[in-house]
């Protein structure tokens, strides 16, 4: 079924990382991006678990509506399915962090639980029913698309935190640079685009 699209996995994942960035090509996922990325540990830890949701949801997604939601004729259901999945895998994760990483769990805050309305989340699941994706391809666009958000996250953060040391113009502190930063990593990015293209 989804298998036809004839794309390689590798491809896909490759591209999910670069030249299709959930943030920096679809702009999806932003406010966690900008807030969290303050500091370098900080915002890996984020990534990291967003990395995390973004693989389990695609996968528990594909699974779901491939075997329950289309053989039921429930696709009208899809959103509010895929957002109670994303919500449950989000709750799990957060307790575990919780318990083992409880130092990461606080300076992370109300934006480990604000992954549940990350709509760069949702955005995956969307669009690997948009493009049938196989199961092997929904895997690798998980993983890349994850991936591709902590690099952008880390890269980011890394970027601030060296500039914090500096003296910057007084219009550019704050905000500004931080727009213009990723502005510049989205421009960096679309440089990889005429190599792997996802649609």
């Amino acid at each position: 079924m989804g298998d036809a699209v004839g794309i390689n996995p590798f491809v896909i994942l490759l591209a999910a990382i670069f030249t299709s960035n959930m943030v920096l090509a679809n702009f999806l996922g932003m406010c966690s991006f900008i807030s969290v990325s303050n500091e370098y540990k900080t915002a890996s830890g984020l990534g990291k678990a967003v990395t995390l949701v973004m693989f389990v949801t695609t996968i528990l997604n594909w699974v779901i509506f491939r075997f329950i939601v289309v053989p039921l004729g429930l696709e009208y259901l899809r959103f509010i399915i895929f957002i109670v999945v994303i919500a449950a895998t989000v709750q799990i994760i957060e307790m575990a962090m919780d318990r083992y990483l409880p130092e990461l769990h606080i300076k992370l805050g109300i934006f480990l639980p604000l992954i549940t309305v990350n709509c760069a989340i949702l955005g995956i699941s969307l669009f690997m029913i948009i493009r049938d994706y196989g199961a092997l391809q929904t895997l690798f666009f998980g993983i890349g698309s994850g991936l591709g958000w902590w690099l952008a996250i880390c890269a980011l953060a890394a970027i601030r935190e060296k500039i914090a040391k500096n003296k910057l113009p007084l219009g550019l502190d704050g905000p500004g640079i931080t727009f213009i930063i990723t502005g510049i990593m989205a421009l960096a990015f679309i440089g990889f685009a005429g190599t792997l293209i996802i649609q």
